[in-house]
């Protein structure tokens, strides 16, 4: 496969993955900030199910695809994921936490629930933008 071709690929898979992704943030109504909220206060507990059930997808899929798989579709071999617990780790984990409470959304959620005229979730992804840039200017 050529490069060109290759790349279209990847790029046709990546929109497929961000609309199932966005179509099941939508139907679980995780793009709602109210459901959210009701769930970060103990009222409701469906959210728990959907979270639940995408631990077990990632966990299995993460766990199966380099016994199935020789390589993966669209790279030469399987990459780990190393991750390092420190000060920054830690400070960023708990803004985004704090975030996601005093707003009900995340970043993932925010911009699919803009396909479902949630207009309103611009002010959020503001704020995570402008989160994004002070990190990015503190870290230089």
């Amino acid at each position: 496969m050529s490069a060109a071709n290759m790349s279209l690929a990847r790029g046709l898979a990546t929109l497929a993955a961000g609309t199932l992704f966005g179509f099941g943030l939508a139907l679980s109504t995780m793009v709602q900030p109210e459901m959210v909220l009701s769930f970060l206060r103990f009222k409701d507990f469906g959210l728990l199910l959907v979270m639940a059930g995408a631990i077990a997808v990632v966990l299995l899929t993460y766990q199966l695809a380099p016994r199935l798989l020789k390589h993966p579709l669209f790279d030469r071999n399987f990459q780990t994921h190393p991750s390092a617990w420190n000060r920054s780790t830690l400070l960023g984990s708990a803004l985004f936490g704090i975030g996601w409470g005093l707003c009900g959304v995340c970043p993932g959620p925010a911009i699919a629930g803009l396909g479902t005229g949630n207009w309103d979730l611009l002010w959020v992804l503001a704020g995570i933008a402008l989160g994004a840039l002070a990190q990015g200017l503190r870290a230089k």
